[in-house]
Order: structure tokens, then sequence, then C-alpha cells
């Protein structure tokens, strides 16, 4: 939209209010309980932060304030209506979805990740998402277990 058309001071400015939609995955979206409450209330957040945007008097320092929270609840409500909540792991004899996995590596570190959905994932805190390939590679495994990657081994020390 041309720039004379809107209200916005300047081109500048309505670039700061059209942000480009947050991507969303292809995969399933299967969630943990916890997945699905850290969703629920990131939703939540971005609605309380778009309706304090909304009561801002000046049209482009409403929109500018608005944009992200708009851009995040359009996301979160998408990602929201195609969860599939997953029931915890009826067993650990083989890595699933949910599980807590502890591996060995050939250079003789060790590492826990408990597999979830891909919103929840965060290495650093020691979640990867069920589609990463170090998950991918592990799902149906038992303890025991060795499987390659990038040309190092993995061994299966532990499920929870």
């Amino acid at each position: 939209m041309a720039v004379a058309f809107t209200k916005e001071e300047s081109f500048e400015t309505a670039s700061e209010t059209l942000l480009p939609d947050r991507p969303v995955s292809q995969h399933l979206n299967l969630v943990t309980e916890a997945g699905l409450k850290a969703l629920e209330l990131q939703f939540q957040q971005a609605r309380e932060a778009y309706d304090a945007a909304s009561v801002i008097e000046d049209v482009n320092e409403r929109r500018r304030q608005a944009a992200g929270p708009l851009r995040d609840l359009r996301y979160l409500a998408a990602r929201l209506r195609t969860a599939q909540l997953m029931p915890t792991p009826a067993s650990t004899d083989t890595v699933a979805f949910g599980n807590t996995v502890t591996f060995s590596r050939d250079d003789g570190r060790v590492q826990t990740y408990r597999i979830v959905g891909e919103d929840e994932a965060d290495p650093k805190a020691g979640s990867i998402s069920y589609v990463s390939p170090v998950a991918r590679l592990l799902m149906g495994k038992a303890v025991g277990d060795v499987v390659e990657t990038g040309g190092q081994e993995l061994e299966i020390i532990a499920i929870a």
C-alpha cells in the first residue's frame, strides 16, 4: 500500500507497523502439557501487550507498539489451534516424545535432553524438538543402542 493512502508519518513508520508473520512449522504441532500451558501463557501476555498498546493516543505510536504483539497473537493463535497434546510416555523402554534421554558421545561428554514440541524446545535448558536431527535418531531406540550423527556415535545410557 502506498504511503499516500495511510496515516503514517512516513514509509519508515509504515514499515515498523507491518511486521511479517512468524513462520509456522509444517510439522505436526505436538506439545507436552507444560508446552501447551506455556503457549497459553504467551498468548495471554501478547493479548495484554496488544491491549495496552491499543489505548495509546498517538496513532503512529499505537501502531508501532501494537505491531509485535499483533504478530505474536496471530502466530500463537495458530499454534494453539493446531496443538496436539501428547500423553506422558507410559514406558521408558524406548525413547519417545516426552521422555528424557541421556546419552554419551565419543568424546566422553554425557548429555541429557527431554524431547518436546518445537515451541517448547530450548537446548540450553535441556530440551530438544522432536523434529531435531538428534531426537529423530534417538526416537524408538533403547538403552545401550548406538546411533551415528555427524561422524560421531551416541550411546543411549538412560531413558526417563
